[in-house]
């Protein structure tokens, strides 16, 4: 294989968004899966629920965001009948870590990001696919993430409103949509609060 080819390989395509407001986080992706030049769905759900105040969302390879995910997920059900209390948004992200790290040698081929509330509030982290973790305020991963930043960047306040907050993720994410042909076809956000998770999708 080529370096042109293997670079191709490893750049997970998405357009992919997390983001802190003042009550909550919101977590997005676009809806697009593509292979190379071709789009095999138009469907894709790149956003999980981890738990009832905690989700990821992914650029990748769709299968190993689903086993990734599948695997916290059973870690924060476990962490919760241990401890009688839902896993902290700290800790899932440090489990996704350990999983991602584990499997350096034959990695999962995702960049994600975890947000979440507990008791300390609304947070996110990143991770590539390595398990490298950053925490952050907003964040954008996979091929569509330099445009994205750049709106992010310009228009995010701390402790903006909710519907500040979704408004600028749905524009980072169009904006995004129009340069990057391995990202389309609509967004799927997850809206973390205290009350758990809300789940809406808008087709474009």
């Amino acid at each position: 294989m080529s370096d042109e080819a293997q670079g191709r390989f490893f750049i997970p395509g998405a357009t992919t968004i997390g983001l802190v407001y003042s009550d909550g986080v919101i977590l997005a992706s676009e809806k697009r899966i593509s292979y190379g030049s071709m789009i095999m769905s138009k469907t894709g759900k790149k956003v999980f629920r981890i738990a009832d105040q905690v989700g990821t969302a992914c650029a990748g390879l769709v299968g190993d965001m689903q086993i990734l995910t599948r695997e916290v997920e059973a870690q924060a059900k476990l962490f919760s009948f241990d401890a009688k209390r839902p896993m902290p948004v700290k800790a899932a992200a440090k489990v996704m870590s350990n999983v991602l790290f584990s499997r350096r040698m034959f990695p999962l081929i995702t960049q994600t990001i975890v947000g979440g509330m507990d008791d300390d509030g609304p947070s996110i982290y990143v991770l590539d696919v390595l398990g490298s973790l950053l925490p952050d305020e907003y964040a954008a991963v996979g091929s569509g993430a330099q445009l994205a930043t750049g709106v992010l960047e310009e228009g995010y306040k701390e402790g903006m409103s909710q519907k500040d907050a979704k408004a600028l993720v749905m524009r980072a994410i169009k904006s995004a949509v129009r340069r990057d042909v391995m990202s389309g076809d609509g967004v799927d956000l997850f809206v973390i609060t205290k009350e758990g998770i809300q789940e809406e999708t808008t087709n474009f």
